[in-house]
């Protein structure tokens, strides 16, 4: 199913579930339970064919029908065998450095408090990780089946980054997903999404093993588009009764307050923050602060920079998309039934309140050790390479455009693109792309991405071209070009344009 198709499936759906509810999470439930269905199905024919084949050939008393019997079974056992061992497929925990009620005990109080409001399941482990965000994960312990596993993830970036309120309502929120407010469906299928779509990756990247795992990978990747089409609309619906949760235990305001921090320091966290520490690689062998130490200042010194009308405007702006079960943030606050205002900047973190100044001081240095254990060689070897690359880029930079060489005109270029600004990349580019003896794929692709932030059509030939040379960039290519007419043509000039670029990729 191409990506069209499958919009035109999520809104037509989107209309069955507003007008014919009942109906709509019935066929959610059949759909959902027919996965499963069909490989006991699997399971079950296989299982069949050899009691009966085994028995028609032991009733015949001949050596050569056992023999066939035999070859048959051959067959079929590895097939049996790599199905029903999906069905315990034991999927991957989700990653993070434990905490215990020892070092946070106003933190596990304040989960008991909330598991006692909403009469939830209980949280088997918290999670500290260094993501600014929060996530709950149900894993069942058996593969498919047999009790769930609940784990909490939370962002040591965003308990640095938000009240203990705006937490609570976070918290809540992913809770909620686990609890009977939305339904008894609503929950399954929150998990069984989460867990089907995992299953579908672990077959998918071992396809290659065998061509057993292969044709399931196939079978399965026919079935998804159909299975995150139904299920991806009912948990849209069911973000807002978790939204709702959040108000109910700690209030509208709150919950409104932290959505918008959310959406604009999270945006800053990931768009600023990071970058600018890693730009210190450029001129330096060690980062002159460590992250996580640095954060709590940088979330107050910035705060006239992230917190700003121009930003909330923008994030208001954003329509609800089809790649994120979450509603927009406008959807989202206007559901809270409050105003979506500007967050104060905070004094007091909710990692102050629920993990205290001691665990907070510990978590810090341990990932702070731990980034610098993970990035200290990439960065030493970045700070190398751009020392290198611009002595090259001036060593090139002396001589006259004329007398470069053709074999250098590319380097040439890319390191402009890189160290000063694409547009100054312009006129080497475009010398470049005039000689014979190409193509310069690269060269062509740096060129129709500048052109695209011009607002230049002219850049899609140039993409096209890179694209067609070189299959390395063939997605970064079709990406580019696709976000560029959906913003200026719309959706169906943007589908056209990544089935021409990627046609195997919009068949499937």
């Amino acid at each position: 199913m191409d990506q069209l198709a499958y919009t035109h499936l999520v809104r037509r759906l989107e209309h069955d579930s507003n007008f014919h509810p009942a109906a709509f999470r019935s066929k959610v439930l059949l759909v959902s339970a027919s996965a499963y269905l069909a490989l006991f199905g699997v399971l079950i024919a296989i299982a069949t064919m050899l009691y009966l084949g085994f028995h028609w050939a032991q009733s015949h008393h001949n050596t050569y029908n056992m023999l066939r019997f035999g070859v048959f079974a051959l067959i079929m056992l590895p097939i049996f065998w790599v199905v029903f061992r999906s069905f315990f497929m034991r999927l991957p925990a989700p990653e993070g450095r434990p905490i215990t009620r020892e070092e946070a005990p106003k933190l596990f109080e304040t989960l008991d408090k909330i598991r006692q409001k909403l009469k939830g399941p209980k949280i088997h482990q918290v999670l500290i990780d260094s993501e600014y965000n929060a996530a709950i994960s149900q894993l069942p312990r058996f593969g498919l089946f047999g009790p769930h596993t609940n784990y909490l993830i939370l962002g040591l970036p965003y308990l640095l980054g938000v009240t203990h309120k705006e937490m609570l309502a976070t918290v809540a929120h992913e809770y909620g997903h686990l609890c009977g407010n939305h339904g008894k469906l609503g929950a399954w299928v929150y998990r069984q999404r989460r867990t089907f779509g995992a299953l579908y990756e672990q077959v998918r990247d071992s396809s290659d093993d065998n061509w057993i795992q292969a044709g399931m990978a196939r079978a399965l990747g026919k079935f998804m588009p159909y299975y995150n089409a139904y299920t991806f609309v009912l948990s849209r619906q069911d973000e807002y009764e978790a939204d709702r949760t959040a108000s109910q235990i700690a209030g509208a305001s709150a919950n409104a307050n932290g959505l918008v921090r959310d959406a604009l320091l999270g945006r800053w966290v990931h768009q600023d923050f990071w970058p600018k520490l890693y730009q210190q690689a450029e001129t330096a062998m060690r980062p002159s602060f460590m992250p996580f130490s640095a954060m709590r200042m940088a979330f107050k010194a910035s705060y006239e920079q992230w917190a700003t009308a121009e930003r909330l405007v923008e994030a208001l702006a954003e329509k609800s998309n089809l790649n994120d079960t979450h509603p927009a943030l406008s959807e989202r606050v206007e559901a809270t039934g409050q105003k979506a205002i500007l967050p104060s900047c905070i004094e007091v973190s909710a990692a102050d309140v629920l993990l205290g100044g001691t665990t907070t001081k510990t978590l810090i240095a341990e990932f702070d050790q731990e980034w610098w254990n993970k990035e200290s060689k990439k960065w030493e070897t970045r700070c190398k390479y751009v020392f290198r690359s611009k002595a090259r880029l001036q060593e090139l930079s002396a001589l006259p455009l004329s007398q470069v060489a053709l074999l250098d005109l590319q380097e040439f270029a890319l390191l402009i693109a890189e160290f000063d600004t694409p547009q100054a990349a312009k006129p080497v580019l475009e010398h470049l792309l005039k000689q014979e003896g190409g193509p310069y794929p690269k060269a062509a692709f740096v060129y129709g991405h500048i052109l695209l932030d011009e607002d230049n059509g002219r850049g899609l030939e140039h993409l096209e071209k890179a694209a067609a040379s070189d299959r390395r960039l063939v997605e970064q290519a079709a990406q580019l070009g696709y976000d560029f007419l959906l913003k200026h043509q719309g959706e169906y000039a943007a589908h056209a344009w990544w089935k021409k670029i990627m046609p195997e990729q919009a068949s499937d």
